[in-house]
């Protein structure tokens, strides 16, 4: 069996991905299939969206989707009614600005594009009423130069979520999450960080901070949902303790959670996703 390639953009490393079909349900899993405003319906109904759009509940105005990629977020916020800008310095067709507009174009949905990195914002301090940033914050040089710029472009009382962000819970850890990351290999770009590190930098930049974890947030489950996460844990759980009643007592809510709670005392899987919403303070 040769090698996987060493590709040298992003795009190049979605495409090779989705030519493999026996990998078609992680492009699925990661919106990377077309048509593209197939995919971005698709995520705008996923739980991962509705607990978004939950925490966004109440809000409206100017929304900016910081790494946009192929613009599902943006589609998202645009269908929700905000008005949105989709910050992605990649100009591809595929996975970047390109698509993002084509999107726009295909949904009839008001999204302007802007072609620059989250370090270096180019609006005026207090633009926008929220600010977004899906699976971004881990893929950045300078993490409190980042926070900094999006506490800048917010507005007082504007929310920041920074969604699905992988973390370490040791530098020594680093090398065995990209080792097993499905596209670090043939692309590189992947990174994490440890928690401390998110949590510096946020509430350094200004934010006050509320910390979603791994296992009881849909938006870090995601492609799991509680309920396929309760059903393979009862699979496993039988598997490794094979008596009967796993299902009826996973089935109460106050017991799963308790478990899941327990769970996350215990998690040190290298990667794991969590979610950060800053708040900015009124003026």
């Amino acid at each position: 069996m040769s090698a996987d390639p060493k590709l040298p953009t992003w795009e190049d490393a979605v495409v090779w991905l989705r030519n493999h079909p026996d990998r078609r349900q992680m492009v699925m899993d990661a919106f990377y299939d077309d048509p593209l405003t197939a995919a971005a319906e698709r995520y705008h109904g996923s739980p991962e969206w509705h607990s978004i759009a939950a925490l966004l509940r109440g809000r409206s105005g100017t929304a900016l989707d910081v790494g946009a990629g192929r613009g599902i977020t943006s589609f998202a916020l645009a269908k929700d009614g905000f008005a949105v800008t989709a910050l992605e310095p990649d100009p591809s067709a595929i996975v970047g600005a390109a698509a993002i507009r084509s999107l726009a174009r295909e949904a009839s949905l008001p999204i302007n594009v802007v072609e620059e990195v989250s370090e270096r914002l180019p609006f005026a301090d207090a633009s926008f009423d929220v600010v977004i940033a899906r699976a971004v914050l881990h893929h950045t040089r300078d993490l409190k130069g980042a926070c900094r710029e999006i506490h800048r472009v917010l507005k007082p009382g504007g929310i920041f979520v920074a969604a699905r962000e992988h973390v370490i819970s040791r530098e020594a850890d680093l090398g065995r999450f990209l080792d097993r990351h499905p596209l670090h290999h043939v692309y590189g770009g992947e990174h994490a960080f440890l928690l401390d590190e998110y949590l510096t930098a946020l509430k350094g930049a200004g934010f006050s901070l509320d910390v979603l974890t791994p296992l009881r947030s849909p938006i870090n489950l995601h492609p799991y949902t509680l309920e396929s996460l309760r059903d393979a844990i009862v699979t496993l759980l039988s598997r490794k303790v094979p008596v009967p009643g796993w299902r009826l007592a996973l089935k109460s809510d106050l017991i799963f959670s308790a478990l899941l709670a327990g769970a996350e005392r215990f998690d040190n899987r290298p990667g794991r996703l969590y979610s950060f919403v800053g708040r900015k303070a009124t003026a």
